[in-house]
């Protein structure tokens, strides 16, 4: 858009997040920053010794998805996928998981976050109004795919 030099620069610009886009950066950041450290590697061993079972990746997944949020999630899980699975379904298990999973909680997703923040001028929704949609939504949403990969 900038190129074209049809449309001024400042309009581009005032349609950019700036916040977000720092919010994301410093997400990865500190996940980068994270997994070099011996906490890192202590909690990869830690969730090697629970996560044993396509359910267990799942749940386990699910929780840490809504404690740190699905992106961050999914780095975190990623080592032991490589390392110790590294097989299709345990990758798609990882992403069933962590997708669903951000619908649990607001903090579940940064998604989540973002439109909720986004709307707070109009509406307001708690963090338990949330919970009451999201638990139901997400445990039949984690069995329905638990199921269904197991099918196929």
């Amino acid at each position: 858009m900038l190129i074209t030099r049809r449309i001024k620069p400042e309009k581009v610009y005032n349609l950019i997040d700036f916040r977000l886009l720092i919010l994301f950066i410093g997400l990865f950041i500190v996940i980068k920053s994270f997994e070099k450290s011996a906490l890192f590697n202590e909690m990869v061993e830690a969730f090697r010794d629970f996560v044993k079972t396509p359910l267990s990746l799942v749940f386990s997944c699910a929780l840490l998805s809504n404690i740190v949020s699905n992106v961050p999630a999914v780095l975190i899980f990623k080592p032991l996928i490589a390392n110790w699975f590294n097989t299709e379904k345990a990758w798609l298990y990882l992403a069933l998981a962590s997708t669903f999973a951000g619908n649990l909680t607001i903090l579940g997703s940064i998604t989540n976050i973002i439109v909720i923040e986004g709307a707070s001028s109009r509406v307001k929704i708690g963090f338990l109004e949330y919970l009451k949609v999201g638990l139901p939504l997400t445990v039949l949403s984690l069995m329905a795919g638990v199921i269904i990969l197991n099918l196929f």
